[in-house]
C-alpha cells in the first residue's frame, strides 16, 4: 500500500481472505498518512522505504531502493500472489521472483507508473469506463486485462455507514453548509501544472460565515500552507480522520483529487472537480452522468444544505472485485 486510499481499497479484500482462512503479508511505504490509516483500520503493514518527493530523480532512487528491499523481504516467504493498487514495485518484484501479481487502478495516464507496473502484472483490473485502447499501450490488453463494472469506491463502501461522531472535536454549526475540500496532489508526476482554481476556491469558501470548510492535506507541507492562511471559516485536521464519514455527512466535496471525487459519487454526495490534469475515463463517465461536476469558478458552487433522502448510493460486492484480482493465480 502506498497512498493513503489503498488501505480503503483493500481492507475489505483482506477480511475477504482472512475469513476463509488465507494467510495476508502487508507491505507500504511512509508516505502521507497511509501507515496511520492502515493502523486505524485495525492492520499491521511492513513499511518499506518512502516517497522519492518531487523531482523525478528523487523517485527513480527510492524505487530502486524498495526494489531491492521488497525482494529481499519476500524472497524466502513462498508467496502464492501479490497484489498491488498502483504498485509497480510490487509487480516488478512479483516477476522477478516467479509469484504471479494482479495491478489494479482507475486513472490511465500515469504513464511511467503503468508502462512498469502493467507489464510486470499478471493481471491488470481496472473500471470498464476506461476505453481499453488506453492501456493497451501499457502491454494490457485480454486476457491479462479484466474490467468490473462501477467504480472501484462502491466496492470497498459497500458496508460502509456513517460515523457521526466524527464532526464532534470540531464545533461545527448544523445551521452552516458543510464542505470537505482536498488539494490537489503536488507531488504527482501526472500532476505536473499549477492549479490556481483550487487555492481560489479555498480562499472563497475559507470567507464565508455561512461555510464550514474543512481541508483534508495530502502531505504536512500542505497542512502548513493552508493553515498559514488562516481563513476563519476553514478547519484543518491535525492527525488522520475517518474521512468517508466526512465525506458522507458534508453537504458538498471539492477535491482535486480522483479518490474522494469518486467516493463522494458512490455515497450520492455532489462533488466538483478542480482537477487540471487530464481526465480519464471514470472521470469522463461520472461527468457525463452528472455525478461529478468540473468546476471553473468557485462563485459556480451551489452552497445549499442537503438532505439525506436526496443521496442514492450504488454498493457492490468486494468478493466479486477479489475474484477478479486472484485470476492471476489461474
Amino acid at each position: 500500500m502506498t497512498a493513503s486510499a489503498h488501505p480503503l481499497v483493500f481492507r475489505p479484500l483482506i477480511s475477504v481472505l482472512r475469513a476463509r482462512g488465507d494467510e495476508v503479508e502487508i507491505t507500504t511505504r511512509d508516505y502521507a498518512q497511509t501507515i496511520q490509516l492502515i493502523e486505524s483500520h485495525g492492520l499491521e503493514a511492513t513499511v518499506i522505504g518512502h516517497h522519492g518527493g518531487r523531482s523525478s530523480f528523487g523517485k527513480a532512487r527510492q524505487m530502486w531502493s524498495r526494489l531491492r528491499a521488497l525482494r529481499k523481504w519476500a524472497r524466502d516467504r513462498a508467496f502464492d500472489v501479490a497484489l498491488a493498487h498502483g504498485s509497480h514495485e510490487l509487480t516488478i518484484t512479483a516477476r522477478r521472483l516467479g509469484i504471479p501479481s494482479s495491478t489494479t487502478f482507475d486513472y490511465e495516464w500515469a504513464w511511467l507508473q503503468h508502462q512498469l507496473g502493467c507489464r510486470a502484472a499478471t493481471r491488470v483490473v481496472v473500471p470498464d469506463a476506461i476505453p481499453p485502447e488506453r492501456l493497451a499501450r501499457y502491454g494490457a490488453e485480454p486476457p491479462k486485462l479484466v474490467q468490473y463494472p462501477g467504480l472501484k469506491e462502491e466496492y470497498y463502501l459497500s458496508d460502509f455507514e456513517p460515523d457521526t461522531s466524527v464532526l464532534e472535536p470540531f464545533g461545527l454549526d448544523p445551521a452552516r453548509v458543510l464542505v470537505v475540500l482536498r488539494p490537489p496532489p503536488d507531488v504527482s508526476l501526472y500532476h505536473r501544472h499549477s492549479n490556481p482554481l483550487f487555492p481560489l476556491t479555498l480562499d472563497f469558501l475559507g470567507n464565508r460565515e455561512d461555510v464550514h470548510a474543512i481541508v483534508l492535506p495530502r502531505t504536512e507541507e500542505q497542512r502548513d500552507f493552508v493553515e498559514g492562511l488562516a481563513l476563519p471559516s476553514v478547519i484543518v485536521p491535525r492527525s488522520a480522520v475517518d474521512a468517508q464519514s466526512l465525506i458522507a455527512l458534508a453537504d458538498l466535496v471539492v477535491s482535486a483529487g480522483g479518490t474522494m471525487n469518486r467516493e463522494a459519487a458512490a455515497l450520492g454526495v455532489p462533488v466538483y472537480t478542480t482537477y487540471g490534469g487530464r481526465l480519464g475515463g471514470v472521470d469522463e463517465a461520472l461527468i457525463r452522468e452528472g455525478r461529478l461536476v468540473p468546476l471553473s469558478d468557485p462563485r459556480a458552487l451551489e452552497l445549499e444544505k442537503r438532505s439525506a433522502e436526496s443521496s442514492t448510493r450504488v454498493r457492490r460486492d468486494p468478493a466479486d472485485m477479489l475474484a477478479l484480482l486472484l485470476s492471476a493465480k489461474s
